[in-house]
């Protein structure tokens, strides 16, 4: 298996590419949407509204959560899921700062 040579980039570089990665895919964006629409909600809200099952659904949150996208409580016998909202705010100006610097044609 080949290395991902992370190691040859920036701290800075590695987290916005952990975190554009866990929004890479049309699932997690709707229900990023959805928790954001919401404020915040548990994994069988989230099932209800998506053409997904309760262990795929699951499987995003978890990689979202992993990358700081999302914060997950402890709520009884469910997670409750939020937006974490610093995280996300970094990411934001992390990506105007690199486009920022675009030129238009």
């Amino acid at each position: 298996m080949g290395l991902t040579k992370t190691e040859l980039f920036t701290d800075y570089q590695n987290k916005i590419a952990i975190m554009a990665k866990a929004i890479g895919h049309p699932a997690r964006v709707a229900i990023l949407e959805h928790i954001i629409n919401e404020g915040s909600c548990v994994c069988g809200d989230i099932v209800s509204k998506l053409p997904l099952s309760q262990s795929t659904v699951s499987q995003h949150l978890k990689a979202m959560k992993e990358a700081g996208i999302i914060k997950g409580e402890v709520d009884g016998p469910y997670r409750c899921y939020c937006i974490d909202m610093d995280s996300c705010k970094l990411l934001m100006q992390q990506l105007r700062a690199i486009f920022s610097k675009a030129k238009c044609c």
